[in-house]
């Protein structure tokens, strides 16, 4: 066992301090300021100067460099290249493709003067980038042989957003977005479900512990300007719905707008085929709607910026030298094994340093007090289960925190997934699914059967505030009767408030 947790250090806070630093966490149930507050007090981000744009901290960047690099290690593995293109692009760009302004222009924003000089043309600030990379490739594309073209950039976007909330939906926000050009459909479309399930649903489920649905976007509901729009949803922690990733096969329509043509083999001069694809910084909300609890943070493993935090336990001095040599010695050998890990050595009391570190969601907790350096041991305390400590001989420190790491992602990926099955619900009838969507309690995802229509879509939402998510790739076999009107159908739809 770790040593004498409760005493007092010199220089440690009260225990008033010690319990207030906990209580300031709004109750769960209270979700949306329960979410603020874990962004705010864990340090992940700060409030702006500018409306609807954030400050992302070194806790909450940390996060963000983990999952950025696993997602580009993902983007590079299937043959994609990095590039950049420009923040600014010219309105005209924007004019070329009509379904794109028209479900754009609301979010854009302008810069109409450079200095004291009005602009011969105003630029728009990129809320995505199709417009200008499908400018540069009608340039770069004039053979059959200069195809795929397979590039990503990471970059920042600025959409004006009415409602913003941190990481969700902010005015300014990072992300990748991938563009590439083909030769043929079927090879557009292969790589936007390539991207799709082998690169961002690998991704979210292996690293960030979300179980998500992949799915077709109704008509309604797909990307301006796309041919087919798919997504991956997930469910949050209050059964809303996320959507974590797009995958978008944009047909013809860019290149055509563009001019993106090129020589085939047979000498014939043709269009190309497009697509697009994006993951953004709301894949950090995802992490905490999803993982967080009552006491804070939750962190998979794969992306906490510190997976194991070790305290050090002490009262006297002497005591201080023996544990700060055991200290030393695990810290040593778990970064050796590629353990991120962090001893805390301010003057607090352990309880403090407990709650501080559960708050920011630390996978492990390492416990080394005096009889711990004495006995050669430590105690080891997984965030998924506090009450679950684990004596554990120096020797085997390295290779047990790093089972136990692997123990709580999988973990925490089985916990995401029993409570999406335990709040998805089938309606049989319309009556039945207002209710569902009616009852906050047991708010989630209703599967239902839907005749296609997008009035009857759009009813829907105007009566429930229920979206489609997703028509999911693995449907049902047979049909049935639209839970709206009755009619027909044979496309099974997930509904969902959402994000």
């Amino acid at each position: 066992m770790a040593g004498n947790t409760d005493k007092k250090s010199k220089g440690h806070i009260n225990a008033k301090a010690d319990e207030k630093f906990v209580e300031d966490l709004a109750d769960r149930d209270d979700f949306a300021q329960w979410y603020q507050d874990l962004v705010y007090k864990t340090e992940l981000a700060d409030e702006s100067p500018v409306r609807g744009c954030m400050v992302i901290r070194p806790y909450g960047y940390a996060l963000w460099e983990n999952m950025v690099r696993l997602l580009d290690d993902r983007i590079k593995a299937t043959g994609h290249e990095n590039a950049y293109f420009p923040l600014f692009i010219p309105r005209s760009f924007l004019e070329r493709e009509a379904e794109h302004v028209e479900g754009f222009a609301p979010e854009v924003a302008w810069v109409t003067r450079a200095g004291k000089e009005e602009l011969a043309e105003p630029l728009f600030v990129r809320p995505t980038s199709e417009t200008v990379i499908g400018h540069m490739y009608a340039q770069w594309v004039q053979s059959y042989r200069d195809l795929p073209l397979l590039y990503n950039q990471w970059a920042n976007v600025v959409r004006w957003e009415k409602r913003t909330r941190p990481f969700l939906r902010t005015t300014e926000f990072l992300w990748q977005e991938g563009h590439t050009v083909h030769r043929t459909e079927d090879e557009a479309q292969a790589e936007t479900m390539l991207i799709l399930q082998q690169v961002y649903q690998d991704f979210l489920e292996k690293e960030l512990a979300i179980p998500v649905i992949a799915g077709l976007k109704s008509e309604s509901e797909k990307f301006a300007g796309a041919l087919r729009t798919y997504s991956l949803e997930a469910m949050m922690g209050d059964g809303k719905a996320l959507q974590s990733a797009t995958s978008h096969n944009l047909g013809q329509n860019f290149a055509r707008s563009f001019d993106i043509k090129f020589q085939d083999s047979d000498g014939e001069v043709k269009i190309a085929w497009t697509t697009s694809w994006g993951a953004s910084t709301r894949m950090v909300g995802g992490v905490i709607m999803v993982h967080g609890d009552t006491s804070g943070l939750r962190m998979p493993p794969r992306v906490a910026p510190i997976q194991a935090v070790i305290v050090p336990i002490w009262r006297k001095d002497e005591e201080r030298e023996a544990v700060a040599t055991l200290v030393a010695e695990v810290e040593g050998s778990l970064r050796a094994a590629g353990v991120r890990v962090k001893s805390d050595w301010r003057e607090e009391r352990p309880g403090f340093k407990y709650s501080h570190w559960e708050l920011r969601g630390v996978p492990v907790r390492i416990e080394i007090g005096p009889r711990d350096a004495q006995n050669g041991q430590v105690v080891l305390v997984p965030r998924t289960d506090r009450s679950d400590k684990r004596t554990v001989a120096r020797e085997a420190v390295a290779e047990r925190v790093s089972a136990l790491l692997a123990e709580i992602q999988q973990t925490l990926y089985d916990q995401a997934l029993e409570f999406r099955k335990g709040r998805t619900y089938t309606a049989n009838d319309y009556e039945e699914f207002q209710t569902l969507m009616a009852d906050r309690d047991r708010l989630g995802f209703v599967e239902a059967w839907w005749c296609g229509d997008a009035a009857c879509e759009a009813q829907i939402k105007a009566e429930t505030q229920a979206t489609i998510r997703c028509l999911p790739l693995e449907q049902p076999e047979g049909n049935g009767a639209c839970v709206h009107c009755g009619r027909p159908s044979s496309a099974w739809a997930v509904f969902a408030k959402a994000y």
